[in-house]
């Protein structure tokens, strides 16, 4: 129960008393905005801006400012605006406040979102929480709502709030509000708390939050209970809105937003600016009794008291608010059928005051009209009458009533003659709740078990499928589709309501009662298609049936005659003939197995294919003699093994298209290591459930009864399978023919082997640079690197190695590349023609199944450089020391740059190549003279690391020239 403190009138003229402190002019104290689309055919709103006021005389009453709020200018979102004047003025509490509404007209320009907004140039004044204090009168009004417009919304309403915002609380005790709000389209509402909003002035269209507004916590310390810290919130599902608990005497204003959803989209939003009034007294709140919430069917008559007491003694009125009553927030009626459909709800001996204990009787005669999803609530408010100037006090109690649509009728189900016999005839009362647009669903199930659905239970319980859809008028439905003979089949139905404006409305019906029907055995059942032989050409497959449950000899007319029929495929549906049988029925008589071993023009390829089967069943009409059809079995197919190999493993998996259950069963499997001709091992009993069903083969054996014959996969061997399904009938009728075995086609396959070899040791025979000589390597220019490995080695490894790959890097840098490969037995490479020794490497082994190892360890060689230069050269041209070079013997240089300067560092010479060969000219070819000169060699070696800085060597040179004639 919730409980929340009222003033009424001599507690309204306390507070004019409370804020007699300015002499300003006061008036609006709450306020929302409303609107309903009016056009089927235009984007055309009605526009509705409810304002509430104080109406309390005296200098610092509203009564004059309410008086002449005539108009206020409307902001219309589409960058519009109109003035609207004031439709109405109604006076509630006690002729102390008054309900102002102005009402117009508008059209949208087209789809979009659009806020809606108005401004009132003063609040009244005293409001607390609100800068500067008890200076509120001067801080603009403003509200807004907006709408979101598109086509596939059609029709729409926003809520309303039946319950004027004008509730007072008492210091110390928890507060609430409620604001009864109802849609009339039956879209969900959410709730969430927001600020009070205002304006640059009074004309404007855009408001803003109230950048001081102060949560009423702050003016608070406890809870009603005593414990700490207070609270003010707002339950998003039911708009109750509490503070616990206040704690000042004063006047205070909140705000908060409700959403409008439909289908999961937010299709609306209004924001409600309420204001209350705190007082303190020591009256104790009326009590009243709890009710529990309703679901009753459309056309139920609802009677409901409603009990009220004061635990003073003192005299109390019921009063209650919702869409169900049809009238305004002021109690006046609207218009019919502007919140629901007639006939409307009353409060019995609601309003007046009553002696406690008080009752008051809800009473609503509900009707088809009134159904939606969402439920309909009810606030119910009792408020006790004090003495003067006792303030009265008041709690509410929220009652939730939801309508469901009664079910159909007397639905009964009858087998009928058709086509092919096989036919059920569905028929009821004609439904009372066919509102326009309502469809009846007509839902089937194998199996009647019994079931009774709940008080609010709507639709049909799991396990039904839809089979039709049919208008509301109809009382028939013949179904023939895929019945089967000798099934029990359950029906129930519900109407489907339509939603003309999109949103939650509609649903489904409660579920009418079962109708359960058995069509009668009058034709064969297969119980077998085994496969005895998996051929290419000459396949055999069993094929046995049980004779005609429920058809004696001398029924009907005899000879009788069975017509065996075959399609390839599991699901195969050409069916061609393959064998007629005559037989009279007698008991003895050989009729009800067939063996399948193909034809010189049909061959049974059972290693191919998996086969399908049905029997027609033809009996000799007494009339003409001739024969005619009875009926024709469910067919049924062979079952078809797969195989998927996996590393060292073999994954079955295997199902069958029957008109029996194979699930929940123990299905056998056989192995065999020798080949198609056996002999096979039962190697797995196997629990299945939910074809197609599995089974790894790891190489076990866990049935020993016929030996054991557990030993690992190879890669190298072929094995073969089939499978013994069990199965059977799900029907009683049928489930009597026992358990159902049936053996697939062999099936050979080979697992994979993906493990790989290990990887090798790789060694290199590397330079040792210290222990080379300065001529060591001299004039060389190719170079070889010798590689060696030995094999890896492990119980995970495949030591089956068919050869080894060489990976080769010129840099330490590079990704590694593979340059050769040798076969085994061979562990050694000669990496040759290479222009440095400089280099990594890796190796890798390869399996006879072409599987590569891991890298080996890698390894690199370093180049070991050298070069010196000398200091005197004679280029005189007798063929002995002309040019400048490096000493003998340098090693894996790359590329050097030479630069050479006078003895003034004027730059003489420049060049760059793989080698150093300079004649003693500059630059511009001519011979420089005999000197002392500078020079400076920038060396890049042929070294492992791809980055490596040069070596710059900076040093002097003397040029000689004798007995020759500078050109």
């Amino acid at each position: 129960m919730r409980f929340v403190y009222n003033l009424t009138l001599p507690v309204l003229f306390l507070s004019c008393l409370l804020w007699s402190n300015t002499s300003r002019a006061t008036h609006v104290r709450a306020g929302e905005i409303t609107t309903k689309r009016i056009s089927q055919t235009s984007l055309t709103y009605e526009v509705t801006f409810t304002a509430y006021y104080d109406y309390t005389s005296g200098p610092n009453g509203g009564k004059q400012a309410a008086d002449a709020a005539n108009e206020y200018t409307m902001c219309f979102g589409d960058g519009t605006t109109e003035v609207v004047k004031r439709n109405s003025v109604k006076f509630i509490n006690g002729n102390t406040s008054t309900i102002n509404v102005y009402k117009t007209v508008h059209t949208y320009p087209g789809p979009g979102t659009y806020t809606i907004g108005i401004t009132v140039v003063n609040r009244n004044q005293g409001t607390i929480n609100l800068p500067p204090p008890n200076q509120s009168q001067i801080i603009p009004f403003f509200v807004s709502t907006t709408i979101y417009i598109n086509a596939a919304l059609r029709t729409n309403s926003t809520p309303v709030m039946l319950n004027p915002p004008l509730d007072s609380g008492r210091v110390g005790q928890k507060f609430c509000h409620n604001p009864a709000a109802f849609d009339a389209d039956g879209d969900s509402l959410a709730y969430r708390l927001s600020v009070p909003r205002t304006a640059p002035d009074g004309n404007s269209c855009v408001g803003r939050a109230i950048a001081a507004y102060q949560d009423p916590t702050r003016f608070s310390t406890v809870r009603e209970d005593g414990g700490a810290p207070p609270t003010f919130s707002i339950n998003a599902s039911t708009g109750e809105l509490c503070w616990d608990a206040p704690g000042e005497v004063g006047q205070f204003n909140f705000a908060f937003i409700v959403e409008e959803w439909r289908n999961g989209v937010l299709i609306g939003e209004i924001t409600r600016d309420m204001q209350i009034i705190v007082v303190d007294s020591p009256n104790k709140r009326p009590l009243i009794q709890p009710i529990p919430d309703l679901c009753v069917q459309a056309g139920t008559l609802i009677n409901q008291p409603v009990s009220a007491t004061d635990p003073d003694g003192q005299r109390v009125i019921i009063s209650g608010f919702g869409g169900v009553f049809n009238v305004g927030q002021d109690g006046s009626a609207l218009a019919a059928g502007e919140l629901i459909q007639p006939a409307y709800a009353r409060l019995i001996n609601g309003g007046v005051v009553q002696n406690q204990p008080a009752t008051a009787t809800f009473t609503w005669q509900t009707n088809c009209n009134q159904l939606r999803e969402t439920p309909y609530d009810v606030t119910f408010k009792v408020s006790d009458v004090p003495n003067r100037p006792t303030p009265s006090l008041t709690s509410f109690q929220t009652f939730r009533i939801q309508l469901v649509g009664p079910p159909i009728q007397n639905l009964i189900a009858r087998p009928t003659a058709t086509a092919n016999g096989r036919a059920i005839q569905l028929s009821w009362t004609p439904y009372s709740c066919g509102l326009p647009g309502t469809l009846l669903a007509v839902y089937r199930k194998e199996g009647c078990e019994p079931y009774t659905p709940g008080l609010c239970e709507t639709g049909v319980p799991a396990g039904y499928t839809l089979i039709a859809r049919l208008p509301s008028s109809a009382t028939t439905y013949t179904d023939t589709s895929a019945l089967r003979r000798g099934l029990s089949y359950a029906y129930r139905m519900v109407a489907l309501y339509p939603d003309p404006n999109g949103g939650t409305n509609g649903g489904a019906s409660i579920s009418s009662q079962q109708a359960c029907l058995t069509l009668p055995l009058l034709a064969p059942v297969i119980t077998q298609v085994t496969v005895d032989s998996t051929r290419e050409t000459t396949g055999q497959i069993t094929l046995k049936w049980s004779r005609p449950i429920g058809l004696n000899p001398g029924d009907l007319g005899g000879p009788y005659q069975y017509r065996i029929q075959r399609a390839t495929g599991l699901d195969g549906t050409t069916y061609a003939p393959i064998a007629t049988i005559n037989t009279s029925l007698l008991p003895g008589a050989a009729d009800t197995v067939f063996v399948d071993r193909g034809s010189s023009t049909s061959a049974l390829n059972t290693t191919a294919n998996a086969y399908r089967y049905r029997l027609e069943f033809y009996y000799t009409d007494p009339a003409t003699g001739q024969l005619t059809r009875l009926d024709v079995t469910d067919p049924a197919s062979s079952v078809r093994l797969a195989a998927s190999p996996a590393n060292r493993q073999i994954t079955l998996s295997w199902q069958a298209n029957t008109p029996w259950s194979n699930d929940g069963r123990v299905h056998d499997v056989y192995r065999s290591r020798s080949g198609p001709n056996g002999p096979f091992n039962k190697i797995r009993e196997v629990s299945v459930q939910g074809a197609p069903y599995s089974f790894t083969d790891d190489g076990s054996d866990t049935f020993l009864a016929d030996g054991n014959t557990s030993r690992a996969l190879s890669a190298d061997s072929s094995y073969c399978y089939r499978v013994m399904t069990r199965g059977q009938y799900t029907d009683p009728q049928l489930a009597r023919l026992g358990v159902l075995t049936n053996y697939s086609q062999v099936l050979c396959a080979s697992p994979t082997d993906t493990t790989r070899p290990c990887p090798p040791t790789l060694s290199l025979d590397s330079l040792n640079c210290a222990s080379l000589s300065s001529e060591s390597l001299c004039d060389q220019t190719s170079f070889t690197n010798k590689l060696s490995w030995s094999p890896g080695a492990g119980p995970s490894c495949d030591a089956n190695i068919a050869s080894y790959k060489i990976y080769y890097g010129r840099y330490r840098q590079d990704s590694l590349t593979a340059i050769s490969s040798v076969s085994v037995p061979t562990t050694r490479f000669d990496h040759a023609g290479l222009s440095t020794v400089a280099g990594c490497y890796y190796v890798t082994a390869v399996s006879q199944r072409g599987l590569e190892s891991a890298p080996s360890n890698k390894v690199c060689n370093e180049a070991c450089p050298s070069l010196v230069l000398p200091n005197v050269f004679t280029p005189n041209g007798d063929g002995k020391n002309d040019v400048f070079s490096p000493l003998a013997c340098p090693r894996f240089v790359e590329q050097i740059g030479f630069v050479v300067y006078n003895r003034w560092g004027a730059k003489v010479y420049e060049g760059v190549g793989p080698t150093l060969s300079w004649d003693g000219r500059g630059s511009d070819g001519s011979a420089l003279p005999t000197g002392l000169y500078y020079y400076q060699a920038s060396v890049r070696f042929a070294v492992l690391d791809r980055n490596a800085p040069p070596l710059i060597l900076k040093s002097w040179v003397q040029i000689i020239r004798e007995d020759m004639t500078l050109r």
